[in-house]
């Protein structure tokens, strides 16, 4: 079933964040696949992506495994190449909203690979990473546009260069190489939701 996320404009339904990054309401889990961006760093870019492992299939630890360096690369045949890639996210929104954190906002996720946007590239080093639990052609769930739209207000709100233009997918930074989060994912709706937090 999915988790209740009550929305509310104002600050007063702002999850607490600390000094680095972390959010309060989220479940933490610390990934290793992370370090300090560049000094000087302005973090304004806020890319959205969707993954599941194996490809189509919700609800396992193997996120979870992937993004701690433990993919058992025997348990599944798209595993073994991916079994070795070192990769994290900020967030990750499961199927039914629930919200885990794997690097503070201050660090540096290893989300984007090799991307650019608007000329500038790695985007790793001034971004913001969300992943969404799914694939380019699955809908997602009323509970992850509910957690989403409020983690993106927030973010926002500590960030204010991520303006709603500096909000992107992994195939606006990476495009031919990626493809996520794919038609399935209602901007339309998300900007919205967004906008009507404000």
């Amino acid at each position: 079933m999915d988790e209740k996320i009550e929305i509310k404009s104002g600050s007063g339904s702002a999850p607490d964040l600390d000094a680095e990054g972390w959010l309060a309401e989220a479940e933490r889990r610390p990934s290793p696949n992370q370090d300090r961006r560049p000094p000087g760093t302005v973090i304004d870019l806020l890319v959205i992506h969707a993954i599941s492992l194996p490809p189509g299939e919700f609800g396992g630890d193997w996120i979870d495994a992937l993004f701690h360096n433990r993919l058992d690369p025997n348990a599944h045949p798209y595993f073994a190449p991916i079994a070795t890639v070192r990769v994290s996210a900020h967030l990750l929104i499961r199927r039914d909203g629930r919200l885990i954190q794997y690097v503070p906002y201050e660090c540096r996720a290893w989300h984007a690979g090799v991307s650019s946007f608007q000329g500038r590239a790695r985007c790793n080093d001034y971004s913001i990473g969300i992943e969404l639990e799914g694939t380019d052609e699955t809908p997602f769930t009323e509970s992850q546009y509910a957690r989403l739209a409020v983690c993106t207000r927030r973010i926002q709100q500590r960030y204010p260069a991520i303006t709603l233009d500096r909000i992107v997918g992994h195939a606006d930074i990476a495009p031919g190489r990626k493809t996520d989060p794919g038609p399935s994912f209602d901007w339309a709706r998300y900007r919205h939701d967004v906008q009507s937090l404000a």
